[in-house]
């Protein structure tokens, strides 16, 4: 495969990842808030589930990372810096 069609797919798990990073914000906020028990559950399940998606997503990157490129992993290592994971 060519390098930029590598550079795309990596960029799309990280566009993929910033999204994942926001809703599991949201969904974080809410743990816990609702007086059903059943909701919270379903809420917690949710929350967990989104962060089980971001360390797959975050496995696939960095198998997609070429190995003999120190400043691929600076660039992964800065955008995943910035989503705060």
């Amino acid at each position: 495969m060519s390098d930029d069609y590598d550079h795309g797919r990596r960029d799309g798990l990280r566009l993929a990842l910033a999204l994942l990073a926001a809703e599991e914000a949201k969904w974080s906020v809410l743990l816990g808030q609702s007086r059903s028990g059943r909701t919270n559950a379903i809420r917690a399940v949710r929350h967990k589930t989104l962060q089980v998606a971001q360390k797959r997503l975050r496995t696939a990157l960095n198998r997609l990372a070429p190995k003999e490129e120190a400043a691929i992993n600076v660039e992964i290592a800065a955008a995943l810096a910035k989503m705060g994971l």
